[in-house]
Order: C-alpha cells, then structure tokens, then sequence
C-alpha cells in the first residue's frame, strides 16, 4: 500500500529510499543468468555488470573475492554465468546492486542441451521445413548483407561476389555479431534489409568462433524473425562445423561467407561459357534437323511423280485409255453372247408354239372359256367346245363320248 501523501504532507527523500529498500528486500535471494562485462576486483571485492544475453538490460553485481575465486573456473568477461544473488539497494547513495552469493559458469553442455531444447520446440511448430523455404533469385539486383564492422566475413562476401558479377550491388548493415546487443541489432538490420524492395536476397554473415560467441545467431527472437521474412535469408556463421540454429530456418545454409557469395551471385564467365555451350548445341540441333530436312526433300524430288509429272499423267493416261478398250470389248462380246442366246430361245419359243403345233395338221379344242381340254374323258354329251384350226375355228357339240 503505497504511502498517503498530499503537497502539504510530502515524504522526505530518506523515508521514500527507506521504502524503497525495504520493498526490494522482500524479494530475497534469487537465481539470474547472464553475461559478465567490466570485470574488475579492488581489495577483497570484485565489481562486474551482468548483461541481458539477448536485451541491451544490465545490472551492476559486487562480490566477496572469495565468492570469486570460489567458482572453476574462474568467470572472465564475456563469460555466461548463474548467479546466486541478493537484491541490495543503498538508501545513503539512492543507488541499486546485487550482491552475489554464489557464481557458476553456465558450461558447453548445459548450452547445447538448451538449444537442443530450442530446437525441438521450433521444430515441432515446422520454422525448419524445407516445404517453406524459398528458391534464391537466379541474379539478384541488390544483395543485403549483415555482418561485423569491418569484419573479415563483410570482405569475404564482397570480394567473392564482385569477381564472379562486377555490377552486383550491396547494401551493408553493420551490427554487432556477438555479445549482449548482437541479437538486437541483427534482428533491426534484418527488418530494415526485408522492409526494401530493391533488395532480393539477404545475407546474415560473420567468421567462425566459440559457442558462447556464435549464441546470438541462437536466440529464439532472431530465428523468429528470419522465420517471418519475405526476402530470402542466406546463413553464413561460421565455418562448416558450426551450427547455429539460424542455419536452419534459413532458406539457404552457407559453409562460410565465400560460400554465400558463391551462392548468391552467379559466375559471370560461367555463364558466359553455358551460354555458348548452349548456343553451339542449338546450332547443331538445327543444323542436324535442316540437314535432314534437305536430305528427304532432295529424295522427295528424285520420285518420277514429283520429278517428270507430266510423264506420270501420260501413263495414267493409257491406262485409262487400256481400261476403257477393255471394258468396250468386254462390253460388246457380253452383249453379242447375249443376242445370240436370245435368238436361240425365240427359235425354240417359235417351234413350241400353239401356231407352229396347228401348222403340223393338229388342232386345239378349247372350251367356250378358252380352256384347253386335254383328256376326252373331261367331256359330256352337250358341252359346247371349239376347233382351232390353223386358219379357222370351228364350234361343234359334243354328242357322245367313248372310253
């Protein structure tokens, strides 16, 4: 409950300090990890700074020297480190410190079994899989690159770049590469390089060093943001046995920074050779196909049909003319077979005639109907019949009839 105070009734400086101290003396003693910078020791007391490993925070740390020496090893600067601490504020000096109880070295095993757990948990949300990186750009117009000031990976990267395509560009942003601010300005180059729209592809580079040198490009807020780029992000820390875990949610993991640029920028005399290789294969491609092409045209054209057309037409021509003589004769003789059977049949029509048979001295007798009687035993007495006689008829009755 905070005090009541009114512009009539103000608190000294000494009681609200005393209030103060008392509040941060109830937190106790607690566990804090850290980065240690300004290591010094006076007399029997060593002062350090404790940094954030991944925010610009910091805190002032003072020790018994025996609590120091105390810890193997012994922490130097740029050490990673967990301290037992006492939260202390000195009202006298309004000023704010820990006071260390107890110092232990954060060791290489307890780091990578922590980025292993890092790396499972983004694992598991899929920031590592291969489905979501991107294809880099063939020639990119403008290279991001992220590096140290000054740095033999910025050199590297330039170098190798500019000799394989002189007209690539860059844009640099110099950052820091390890410590407590690397994280946080590597994230901020990273935004700035995505945000513009001339550049293609950025490059996140620096030289080889220890675990505890390369855990910047570690932090789970960096892998996050390289995640959330749209520009593609090439990963060059280190040398070839390290592995942070930017490497991993890059689209494009280099050995060192000469195998970025090679990666990145095309060989211009290589592709100068690709090119001719390729236009001497069209030319034999197209120059094998129009040979052949010549080759069946020049057969085409040797055909009789194609070569004397004319010569062609002619004997199609008589062969019209031999099969129209044929089917002429065909035609007549099939006709006169015709005629000569016709006049057959008529000649034995004409011998079978009823005329021809009355011309031999016979007659016919026909009924009143015209019924032809064959058998006398057909007649009765009274039937009317007629005599066909070759040049007459005769009608007669019949009478009587005998067996």
């Amino acid at each position: 409950m905070g005090a009541k105070t009114s512009p009539e009734e103000p608190l000294p400086v000494r009681s609200v300090l005393q209030m103060v101290a008392q509040w941060i003396g109830r937190l106790g003693t607690i566990w804090v990890e850290g980065q240690i910078t300004e290591l010094t020791a006076r007399g029997g007391t060593v002062f350090m700074t404790l940094r954030d490993p991944v925010a610009n925070v910091s805190a002032r740390v003072t020790c018994a020297r025996t609590v120091y020496e105390a810890s193997l090893p012994r922490p130097v600067d740029g050490a990673r480190v967990v301290v037992h601490v006492k939260a202390d504020f000195w009202v006298n000096r309004g000023s704010f410190a820990f006071t260390a109880l107890e110092i232990r070295p954060v060791g290489v095993g307890e780091l990578l079994a922590r980025l292993e757990r890092l790396r499972q948990v983004l694992a598991a949300e899929g920031l590592f899989n291969t489905d979501r990186k991107r294809r880099l750009p063939f020639l990119p117009g403008t290279v991001g690159l992220i590096c140290g000031r000054d740095s033999a990976a910025e050199r590297d990267v330039l170098e190798n770049a500019r000799r394989r395509w002189p007209a690539v560009r860059f844009k640099i942003e110099a950052v820091a590469v390890q410590g407590s601010f690397a994280v946080a300005e590597v994230s901020e180059a990273l935004r700035k390089l995505d945000a513009d729209r001339e550049v293609d592809v950025i490059i996140v580079t620096r030289g080889g060093g220890s675990l505890e040198d390369l855990l910047p490009f570690s932090d789970e807020s960096l892998v996050r943001a390289v995640a959330a780029c749209r520009t593609p992000v090439v990963s060059a820390i280190g040398h070839e046995q390290d592995s942070p875990l930017l490497d991993l949610v890059a689209d494009l993991r280099a050995s060192t920074p000469t195998d970025a640029a090679k990666k990145v920028v095309p060989d211009v005399g290589e592709q100068l050779t690709l090119v001719r290789q390729l236009r001497d294969r069209g030319r034999r491609v197209v120059g094998g196909w129009l040979d052949r092409e010549q080759h069946w045209l020049q057969s085409v054209r040797s055909r009789p049909s194609l070569s004397d057309p004319v010569r062609e037409l002619d004997r199609r021509a008589e062969q019209v003319d031999a099969l129209r003589d044929r089917s002429r004769r065909c035609l007549t003789g099939s006709l006169d077979r015709s005629a000569d059977s016709l006049e057959h049949l008529r000649a034995r029509l004409v011998a079978l005639s009823p005329a021809a048979t009355l011309e031999r001295g016979y007659a016919i007798v026909q009924r009143p109907s015209g019924e032809v009687v064959r058998r006398a035993a057909d007649l009765s007495p009274g039937n009317d019949l007629t005599l066909r006689l070759p040049d007459d008829r005769v009608s007669v009755t019949v009478t009587q009839t005998s067996p």
